[in-house]
C-alpha cells in the first residue's frame, strides 16, 4: 500500500530524512583520509547534493579530467616510418638508442633538414659539414636512415658509443 499526496497524485511522498543533532554534525569530519592520502567527501555532505548538482558535478569532473589527459598524453610509440623508429631499429640497444635520442633532440629534435645557419652543421646528428653524411648514402639530405647510420657509426667510432658521445655532449654541450 503506498502513500499518497493530499493533492490525489499517485506517486508515494518522499520521506525526508532529519537532520543530525548539532553535537554529532560537529564531531563528523568534513572528509576521510585514505591510506593513499586522498579524501573523500563525507556521507553527510553526499546526502545533501541532488542528484542534478551530482551530475553537474560528475560532468565537470570528468570534463576537467579529460583536459588534463589531453594536456599530458601518454608517450605513444614513434610512428613506424618516422626517424625515431628507424632509430630504434638500427640501434637495437634500449641504454644506446636512448643516448642516441637524446643526442638527437638536443641537436635537431628529430628534424631530418635541420640547419645551423652558422656552423652550417646539418641534418639529425648535426654533422659538419653535412655532406660528410655522402659516405652513408647519396640521399643523405633527406633520408633519415641514412643520416641515422652514419650518426651512429660516427658516435661509435670517435666515442665509443651513443652513449660515449652522450656523456660527452652532457660535459661539454657538444659532441
Amino acid at each position: 500500500m503506498s502513500r499518497t499526496a493530499p493533492t490525489g497524485h499517485s506517486r508515494p511522498r518522499r520521506r525526508r530524512i532529519a537532520p543530525a543533532p548539532p553535537e554529532q554534525v560537529r564531531q563528523a569530519p568534513a572528509t576521510v583520509l585514505y591510506p593513499t592520502g586522498r579524501s573523500s567527501v563525507s556521507v553527510t555532505l553526499l546526502r545533501r547534493i541532488t542528484p542534478k548538482k551530482a551530475l553537474v558535478g560528475g560532468v565537470l569532473a570528468a570534463a576537467t579530467t579529460g583536459m588534463v589527459f589531453a594536456a599530458a598524453p601518454a608517450q605513444a610509440a614513434p610512428a613506424s616510418d618516422s626517424a625515431k623508429a628507424v632509430a630504434q631499429r638500427v640501434i637495437s640497444d634500449a641504454a644506446q638508442f636512448q643516448c642516441f635520442d637524446k643526442i638527437v633532440s638536443h641537436e635537431s629534435g628529430w628534424n631530418i633538414t635541420a640547419t645551423n645557419s652558422s656552423s652550417g652543421a646539418y641534418g639529425l646528428v648535426q654533422a659538419l659539414p653535412g655532406s660528410k653524411m655522402a659516405s652513408a648514402g647519396a640521399d643523405w639530405k633527406t633520408n633519415a636512415e641514412t643520416q641515422i647510420k652514419w650518426g651512429h657509426s660516427y658516435m661509435k667510432e670517435r666515442y665509443g658509443s651513443p652513449c660515449g658521445a652522450w656523456n660527452h655532449w652532457q660535459a661539454n654541450g657538444w659532441y
